[in-house]
């Protein structure tokens, strides 16, 4: 038995997660070694027995999905556990560090050393791309994510991931087209290059190939899955705890130094508060047309726009939980590659922390069906 520093036993909840009849939906966005907050996240909504409908993922996001769904439910934690572990071993020293400081100097150390390869998940390419004449799209990277295949292979039950008792739709980019692109369960069979697909992020890693396309990491163009979640589920309610790794949300910098991280954190928030808001409007406008159809007389049954707009519109209700990792006054921009031992358990602690603060909140214990469509709660302390 490995020595496991992530796992506690998270106090229990009777109350159910998602009621009304709701589909419960994961949407896990991207960011690299930050992906250890929703393992967190997960766990804690595993000990309320938290039963997951759908997974949405992009990057390290899908990877966690594919973690999730290709485990039966009693081993869903382990496997979580046993990759966060093996990522985290190459800098498993968990030395006490007072202040800031301290903590900012150890962070930058544990990144730099990244750079040489992640167990289990990437190491350098040999001989470097940058020597080599143009070749294959599968050598365009300075790292080999071999490693990170065969993980999957022995930490995924790929038929058990497809066999649709959990819906998993990971998010990749078209290399040649510069097209967003789903890879969805309720589609086609995922297997390791799919969820490879949706973390090749370039310069560093390779695109991967699916058919006869090449695909980069779906964080190019878009970091969370929300909007492709609610645009493709018009029927049902949904309770959808949407697990964000960069904060939108942030200080000024204090000088060039802070900055990197600022425009990291926004660029990939994915400008998350603005897609929640449109998101918001979009739900109201659909149960506003779905009210309006209603009251059309019968001759307007099949009338060209009428249908269009049945076709647009729904009375589903949305509950939108949002769990955000909060930035560190010690990060710098190479948090997210950023895989010590230390580092990697706190961001895990972090999760599952906020994940039990929310799951025993008031608010969300006692919510009711959304009457305007969708209601967002972010109940854990922005401080």
């Amino acid at each position: 038995m490995i020595d496991n520093p992530f796992l506690q036993t998270p106090a229990q909840t009777s109350a159910p997660i998602n009621h009304f009849g709701e589909r419960l939906v994961l949407v896990f966005q991207g960011g690299g070694a930050l992906g250890s907050y929703q393992a967190g996240v997960y766990e804690a909504l595993a000990a309320a027995d938290a039963r997951p409908d759908w997974i949405a993922g992009i990057s390290i996001g899908a990877i966690n999905a594919a973690l999730i769904a290709g485990n039966a439910p009693g081993r869903r934690v382990a496997a979580l556990h046993e990759f966060w572990h093996d990522v985290s071993s190459s800098f498993a020293v968990r030395l006490p560090l007072p202040g800031d400081f301290l903590k900012t100097v150890f962070s930058e150390a544990s990144a730099a050393s990244a750079l040489l390869g992640i167990p289990g998940f990437f190491h350098p390419r040999v001989p470097p791309t940058y020597v080599l004449p143009a070749s294959d799209p599968g050598a365009l990277g300075f790292y080999d994510t071999s490693p990170l295949s065969r993980t999957l292979e022995r930490l995924v039950d790929f038929d058990r991931l497809n066999d649709g008792s959990i819906r998993v739709s990971l998010g990749a980019v078209n290399v040649a087209t510069g097209n967003f692109k789903y890879f969805d369960t309720t589609e086609q069979r995922l297997g390791p290059e799919h969820i490879m697909a949706s973390g090749a992020l370039p310069p560093g890693f390779p695109p991967v190939r699916i058919g006869d396309d090449w695909y980069w990491d779906g964080g190019l163009v878009s970091n969370t899955p929300l909007s492709y979640v609610l645009d493709q589920d018009r029927e049902d309610d949904l309770c959808v705890f949407q697990v964000d790794l960069f904060p939108a949300a942030g200080p000024m910098p204090d000088s060039i130094f802070d900055l990197p991280e600022r425009e990291k954190d926004i660029r990939f928030s994915s400008r998350t508060r603005l897609n929640t808001d449109m998101v918001k409007d979009k739900q109201r406008e659909r149960r506003a047309m779905h009210r309006l159809l209603a009251k059309l007389p019968p001759e307007f049954a099949d009338d060209p726009d009428a249908s269009l707009l049945r076709e647009r519109s729904n009375d589903s209700a949305v509950t939108l939980v949002h769990l955000i990792n909060r930035r560190k006054p010690w990060t710098r921009d190479s948090k997210d590659y950023e895989f010590s031992r230390r580092t990697v358990t706190e961001r895990w602690s972090d999760g599952r922390h906020d994940a039990q603060t929310t799951l025993g909140h008031e608010t969300f214990l006692n919510r009711r069906r959304p009457a305007f469509g969708i209601e967002v709660l972010d109940l854990c302390d922005a401080g």
